[in-house]
């Protein structure tokens, strides 16, 4: 029986993507670094994804991954930034400026409101998270947050997990996780033994190695499962 819902953040109930652009285009406007085009968004996107998944195997550390990604972007087009965890902070400052939902997401999420215990359960930096949970109206709908920097572990280690039902109090074993990302979210659920629910609107492959409950392509399938 599921009790409570681990909501992934980034790329699941909000669009990372859209908020990524704005915030990379108002920091090169902030520290007078000229033009960045939509093909270096692109690329970036792809260092950054790149570095998030080697924190989630432990290659390196938070602080590293903020400063190393846009080390390596602006390497690559001879772009002199003197002062990397400045425009990094502006950078998380920023991101949180920009809130394009996924659709049916908030309205999932409101339906069930009262029904389950939700969180949300996020590898973002606390600065970012907290003003998007806020600017979105997501603060007043979440029971609780868990944000990694707070937890003092990340998805998809188990002890993020554990952190989790030490606060609430419910067991992973009546906890469904709903995230786009396989190696933090599904992977997650796998190494934690929670319920496992694959937001996957382009409808890819399902990976032969990975126990995945529940493919969905909309969050108005939720509320099925849950039934």
């Amino acid at each position: 029986m599921i009790r409570m819902l681990l909501w992934d953040v980034d790329g699941t109930i909000l669009d990372f993507l859209a908020a990524e652009k704005v915030a990379i285009r108002k920091c090169f406007d902030i520290f007078g670094l000229g033009e960045c085009t939509d093909e270096m968004l692109a690329e970036y996107s792809d260092i950054n994804l790149r570095h998030w998944k080697m924190l989630e195997r432990q290659e390196i550390t938070k602080d590293e991954l903020l400063v190393a990604r846009f080390r390596e972007f602006f390497g690559n087009h001879e772009i002199i930034c003197e002062n990397l965890k400045a425009f990094n902070d502006e950078y998380q400052f920023r991101l949180g400026d920009t809130i394009v939902f996924h659709e049916n997401a908030f309205e999932t999420i409101r339906s069930l409101k009262g029904k389950y215990v939700q969180c949300a359960v996020t590898n973002g930096t606390k600065v970012a998270q907290d003003r998007k949970l806020k600017a979105s109206g997501l603060q007043e709908l979440f029971d609780y947050a868990f944000i990694s920097e707070e937890v003092g572990a990340e998805k998809p280690s188990v002890k993020f997990f554990d952190a989790v039902t030490e606060r609430t109090g419910i067991s992973m074993s009546e906890a469904m996780i709903i995230g786009d990302s396989l190696t933090s979210d599904m992977q997650g659920g796998n190494n934690a033994d929670i319920v496992t629910c694959w937001y996957n609107p382009e409808g890819n492959s399902v990976p032969a190695d990975m126990r995945i409950d529940y493919d969905i392509r909309d969050f108005g399938e939720i509320a099925a499962i849950l039934e």
